[in-house]
């Protein structure tokens, strides 16, 4: 594995630049831009003074102190803000028009599957995403754990990582499938059932390397495919406290009404998708503080895939309903997460997401916030996610006023990871 894996890591090490202090060095940057997003309100006029891996000052220009052997990155026209943080993300996956799942899960070697996650690492770090939580490999077992280590180590180049390892489904209910009965099929997920048996799955994949228990609360193994729930109450409150006694948090994929009520009554720390959402569903989300993450962009995405011409035909009834929980998620009060179930787009893309986020409804400075602060704030990330003295040097600029327009997303010029600028 190694010696197939070093020239790809090489060739695409070569391909970034870095022209900044190393988290060894100690350094001054001072960052001057028109305006600096600090995770909660834009302010014009504001620079930022970068020391090391940290932020060392941030206010009015006229207030902040320049080290006489301070860099200077002057950032005309630009925004700072703090580095995005992908909510929900793949990386071992790739679009499914371009392969499908199944055929990724199944004829795609963990050579090809680990190369295809370092190449979306880097895109999504080039995005200006310099934090993601990778909900499940999809059959890649602990790789996303090597993949993690391996940028934290510096080898290659990504953002940071949110591990949840192999994910947790109910057994039977997950794919790939398959009617010959005695042929042993790669899932794409661990199998667990019972208060025991899903016990031992979140403490082995926590065990493993997992900074995030992933479990699916209802999957598409109801008669003729429909989407049912999948684990009882029970055997979700137990992975819940399981999960928590341990500080990690939980992400629930749920697709149905009766599911997301389950997660709910559990307490788990985030809904991904959320399409079975109800008014009375999202009262009581928001009550006991449960974030959702939409995923707005794979809806739209495998919409576009099964033939859908968006401005073109009617929206099919997935995109309605999406359109519809978005909007009484945001009427309930409920906390956004920004996360847009990259992989099943490409990565590089993840500002997909916030454009649809707005264009549903919500304000852009709401978007930046579901991005920065709110996302670090939900995953338990006290260093990120706002431009603060003594917090993390991650930091972007982009074109033009992203509160005013939030396609300037997608105008990425200058990523900072951990006090180190990265460029193409």
């Amino acid at each position: 594995m190694k010696k197939i894996l070093l020239p790809v890591l090489v060739i695409l090490f070569a391909g970034i630049r870095l022209f900044a202090q190393s988290n060894a060095d100690e350094s001054y940057t001072m960052l001057k831009p028109d305006r600096v997003f600090d995770g909660q309100q834009m302010h014009a006029g504001w620079w930022v003074l970068v020391k090391g891996n940290s932020i060392r000052a941030v206010g009015d220009s006229s207030s902040i102190f320049k080290p006489p052997a301070a860099k200077v990155i002057n950032l005309k026209g630009m925004t700072l803000m703090p580095g995005m943080i992908e909510g929900h993300s793949h990386l071992f996956l790739h679009p499914y028009n371009e392969t499908s799942w199944d055929d990724q899960v199944l004829t795609e070697s963990r050579a090809e599957r680990t190369a295809r996650a370092i190449q979306h690492a880097k895109a999504t770090l080039m995005a200006g995403f310099t934090t993601v939580r990778d909900l499940g490999t999809e059959g890649a077992g602990y790789d996303d754990v090597g993949l993690k280590t391996a940028i934290e180590k510096g080898i290659v180049p990504g953002p940071r990582m949110l591990v949840a390892t192999r994910a947790i489904v109910a057994t039977g209910s997950y794919g790939p499938k398959t009617l010959v009965n005695e042929a042993d099929v790669l899932k794409g997920a661990e199998e667990a059932d019972g208060l025991d048996g899903i016990t031992h799955a979140v403490r082995s994949q926590i065990g493993h390397g997992a900074d995030v228990v992933k479990i699916y609360v209802d999957y598409r193994w109801g008669l003729n495919d429909s989407a049912e729930p999948t684990f009882t109450l029970d055997e979700l409150k137990t992975a819940v406290e399981v999960a928590k006694s341990s500080g990690r948090i939980v992400a629930i994929h749920s697709g149905t009404t009766e599911g997301m009520r389950r997660a709910i009554l559990a307490g788990v720390t985030t809904i991904e998708h959320g399409d079975g959402g109800t008014p009375e569903l999202f009262a009581m989300m928001k009550e006991k503080g449960i974030a959702l993450c939409p995923t707005i962009a794979a809806t739209e995405a495998i919409s576009t895939y099964h033939g859908w011409k968006k401005g073109v035909d009617p929206d099919p009834r997935g995109v309605k309903q999406k359109h519809y929980i978005f909007t009484e998620a945001m009427k309930a009060g409920v906390i956004i997460c920004m996360g847009g179930d990259v992989g099943v787009f490409p990565h590089g893309d993840n500002a997909r997401e916030m454009l649809l986020m707005a264009e549903y409804g919500m304000k852009p400075v709401d978007v930046l916030r579901s991005a920065t602060s709110v996302n670090a704030q939900v995953f338990g990330l006290s260093h990120l996610g706002n431009i603060k003295p003594g917090y993390l040097a991650d930091i972007i600029a982009v074109e033009g006023n992203p509160a005013e327009d939030i396609k300037a997303v997608k105008q990425v010029k200058l990523v900072m990871k951990d006090g180190i600028i990265y460029t193409n």
